[in-house]
């Protein structure tokens, strides 16, 4: 790890703690002492006044090293003409107790461009379905046998964006599948630096960059020698509690030949109907999390592209 990294990741925690909650430092708990929840609600730390002798300033800077990576993995995505991968995604949960509760999906995912998607999610909750063929798009629930159809614009980024919102389908692997991953990604960055390697993800060597824009902060593990994802963990400045989300990027096929029934379903064809549609509105005023700028551009869907 080079010297300004080590810099840099001294001062994530107040960074960090900027983007998710306003706070403008934090405070390490004594490793020998058990954390517990705290008795009674405390307020925050104020912040502390910037400037003082002999404390450290930090300035958010774009690393070229950092972007370079970054830049690869989206041309390596980018240039695939089909794919398939898996990702399992883990997100906190809130509990009673206080310490968050960590719930898993698990997404095995197929895509052709210009036109074509199936996602299939096995659990842990119920499982589902999504279907994508250029023309329409199909939601489906095999214990129900009930599946959502309409149809679908002809690209994957429109497709993207109308199932957002028509049914709030929002994939958090989005960026790998659009048509420019890289302004997915990067759209309204304002921190990029290089962490150091690391050979521990699945036993891939891989580069690791953290990234930040004003709505979330990213870790990014980069494959080394492929370009190709390996695992992300976020923080989303929307998010009050700082919960982290994280996902786990694997058995990758770049290009692999696919079937044109890989799109399509008999068993959903032939199930029942239901309305595609979000299962409830969602509350007054509420906005998704998403990895893109506060405001998306024109509507879209977070991570979608023209």
């Amino acid at each position: 790890m080079n010297a300004n990294a080590r810099r840099i990741l001294r001062a994530m925690v107040p960074i960090a703690a900027v983007l998710v909650a306003g706070i403008v430092s934090a405070q390490s708990p004594n490793p020998q002492t058990a954390v517990a929840p705290p008795a009674t609600k405390q307020a925050a730390p104020k912040a502390k006044p910037a400037g003082k002798a002999g404390e450290q300033t930090f300035k958010m800077v774009l690393e070229p090293r950092a972007m370079d990576l970054l830049k690869a993995t989206s041309a390596k995505l980018a240039a695939a003409k089909s794919m398939s991968f898996t990702a399992v995604v883990g997100y906190e949960y809130p509990s009673r107790l206080w310490p968050p509760i960590v719930y898993t999906t698990r997404y095995d995912i197929a895509m052709q461009r210009p036109d074509k998607l199936r996602v299939l999610m096995p659990g842990d909750g119920p499982a589902s379905e999504f279907y994508y063929d250029g023309k329409s798009m199909t939601a489906y629930a095999p214990a129900e046998k009930l599946a959502a159809v309409v149809d679908a614009p002809a690209s994957i980024d429109a497709m993207l964006r109308v199932a957002f919102q028509k049914a709030a389908i929002y994939f958090p692997f989005s960026d790998a599948l659009v048509a420019d991953p890289y302004t997915a990604l990067t759209d309204g960055a304002i921190l990029a630096f290089y962490v150091g390697p690391s050979a521990v993800m699945g036993g891939t060597r891989t580069d690791m960059v953290v990234w930040a824009n004003p709505d979330v902060f990213v870790q990014m593990w980069i494959g080394a020698d492929d370009k190709l994802p390996r695992r992300m963990r976020a923080i989303f400045a929307a998010d009050p509690l700082a919960l982290r989300h994280e996902m786990e990027l694997s058995n990758w096929q770049l290009d692999p030949a696919l079937p044109p029934d890989t799109f399509t379903s008999a068993a959903a064809q032939s199930a029942g109907r239901m309305a595609f549609a979000a299962p409830a509105p969602p509350p007054r005023g509420a906005k998704p999390i998403t990895s893109g700028r506060s405001t998306p551009a024109s509507g879209k869907a977070p991570g979608a592209s023209d």
